[in-house]
């Protein structure tokens, strides 16, 4: 059955940029209250609390924490605070957009750093675990109910290989194979997983990424749209998925990059 969001609770991980900020605005124009874990230097924290006030403009409540998100007491501190915040009701929709991992090569060049095995688990604990974690505490804690959504942010790294993507290829791949097993263990209590694999998307992460300029005007010249994907069509497409109370698309990798994998 089609349902209205409006009331409900979403969850963001990552919500201070790229597509987690474009979708905690989507659903707090859509009238959902919005909870946005974030960890950001002073800079960031200001773009934030900037956002959360936008959000507020909406008629929402909109609470902003900056924390680590991959950090086990982050969720021990948090988990607490949000059924508290949310009265008991639960949260509807959780979106787990953490982009923060090495780019360094395997095998670096002559004179170049390689990889260490620090870095590769970092890279997989924050990009991909983190997820499972999460989903375990929000579950265990009676946050997670029947109707809910759980949204993962993949990319097309996940299948494919390039320079200095390696570590978070990695990530990519492990948190599909998570979203499959979510998708699986929490089909009985009605709770549906899926990742959502965007398009090139111009964000803070992206442009980190050496030869990124590259890779965005290769995608834009692919793409059937002839433009890359934008964080805003990530926002609507969650939205749009999270209008029924059914679970019965689950365990996907949802392409959201307007058929630039056709070609």
């Amino acid at each position: 059955m089609i349902t209205r969001l409006e009331g409900s609770w979403c969850l963001v991980l990552g919500a201070s940029s790229g597509m987690g900020l474009a979708i905690a605005h989507e659903l707090a124009r859509e009238g959902v209250h919005i909870l946005g874990v974030h960890f950001d230097t002073t800079d960031g924290q200001e773009k934030a609390a900037v956002a959360r006030e936008e959000m507020r403009g909406h008629g929402v409540d909109a609470h902003f924490f900056n924390a680590n998100a991959a950090s086990a007491r982050t969720r021990e501190e948090l988990l607490p605070r949000f059924e508290e915040l949310t009265g008991g009701a639960g949260v509807r929709i959780v979106v787990h957009s953490l982009a923060f991992g090495t780019l360094l090569p395997y095998v670096g060049a002559e004179g170049e750093d390689s990889l260490t095995a620090r870095q590769m688990n970092m890279t997989l604990d924050v990009m991909a675990h983190s997820l499972v974690y999460w989903t375990q505490d929000l579950f265990t804690a009676g946050l997670l109910r029947q109707g809910a959504k759980v949204y993962a942010m993949t990319s097309a790294g996940g299948a494919r290989v390039m320079p200095h993507y390696g570590a978070v290829s990695a990530a990519k791949a492990a948190l599909e194979s998570h979203v499959r097993q979510l998708a699986l263990e929490l089909a009985p209590s009605g709770i549906a997983v899926n990742a959502l694999r965007a398009g090139v998307t111009p964000t803070p992460s992206m442009e980190r990424i050496p030869g990124s300029d590259r890779l965005a005007a290769h995608a834009r010249d692919l793409n059937p749209h002839r433009r890359l994907t934008r964080p805003e069509d990530v926002a609507e497409a969650v939205s749009l998925l999270s209008r029924t109370d059914s679970s019965w698309i689950t365990g996907n990798v949802i392409g959201v990059d307007g058929g630039e994998l056709l070609t």
